[in-house]
């Protein structure tokens, strides 16, 4: 199975993975599948951190990159494709990140993993709980 890890759940799978149910965590240890972390993720990642508020990220943009490699996750690029993707989603979520997200699952294909309720409404794309 191909995965696509939302920017929430790739930081949790390092720091807090008992924050993700073991039915998720199965899926993402499983050496059959293919776990993917998106450059949105990286980008929203090092916005938040520059930020400096307290719900930002424990760790940087370039750190999360040498953290996901070390995991094993694999680099999903934003193509031109992915990006015009979002406009044929409806209007259920407003967050770009979440957005393109979302496009890019539907796009390659892949499951993109979530626990965002407005993300889990864009269908079977989407693996929440």
């Amino acid at each position: 199975m191909r995965l696509l890890l939302d920017t929430h759940v790739a930081i949790w799978a390092l720091v807090s993975p008992d924050l993700i149910p073991d039915r998720i965590a199965d899926l993402i240890a499983d050496p059959e599948n293919d776990i993917y972390v998106s450059a949105a993720s990286v980008w929203e990642i090092g916005i938040k951190f520059a930020l400096g508020k307290p719900s930002a990220p424990p760790f940087s943009a370039q750190d999360a990159i040498s953290y996901f490699t070390e995991a094993g996750f694999i680099s999903l690029p934003i193509t031109a494709a992915h990006a015009a993707a979002v406009e044929e989603l409806p209007p259920i979520h407003a967050d770009p990140f979440d957005r393109i997200l979302v496009a890019q699952a539907i796009s390659e294909p892949l499951r993109l993993i979530s626990h965002d309720a407005k993300v889990a409404a864009y269908g079977s794309a989407v693996l929440s709980w």
